[in-house]
């Protein structure tokens, strides 16, 4: 593993795949006991794993004993946080209406309606595009 540290660890995927390693444990120890198919976790170990369901994350964080936040990437803590308060917020603290930073953002009024309102999720690429901290 190329990292000797967990706090130099950003993506879930080395996250999860890290702390196994350190806990000992087989892929299919850790999808028993977050009760999901062995696939399913060599899914989330994977690159380009974009959505980690909470209520696994959840299972796969008491195992191993941290915080289930520390297991995430920042786009599922965007999520996790409530993504639509969020970009409400940056919106309200811009002082624009919905239409006005729908178009500063180049989206549809209808997906900015949708995502302040938690009713779509927002695609990584479009979270990294225009909500990720740099």
């Amino acid at each position: 593993m190329q990292f000797l540290d967990f706090s130099e660890i950003t993506e879930t995927a080395d996250k999860l795949r890290w702390l196994r390693y350190q806990k000992g444990l087989r892929q299919r120890d850790v999808a028993d006991y977050a009760g999901i198919d062995r696939s399913t976790y060599v899914h989330y170990e994977e690159y380009g794993k974009d959505l980690y369901p909470p209520e696994h994350m959840e299972k796969i964080a008491q195992l191993f004993e941290v915080p289930v936040n520390t297991l995430l990437d920042d786009y599922n803590l965007f999520l996790r946080n409530g993504q639509g308060e969020q970009i409400k917020a940056i919106r309200t603290k811009l002082g624009l209406t919905q239409k006005q930073y729908a178009d500063k953002l180049g989206v549809s009024l209808g997906s900015l309606k949708h995502w302040e309102q938690n009713r779509k999720q927002i695609f990584k690429s479009t979270w990294e595009k225009y909500f990720k901290q740099t």
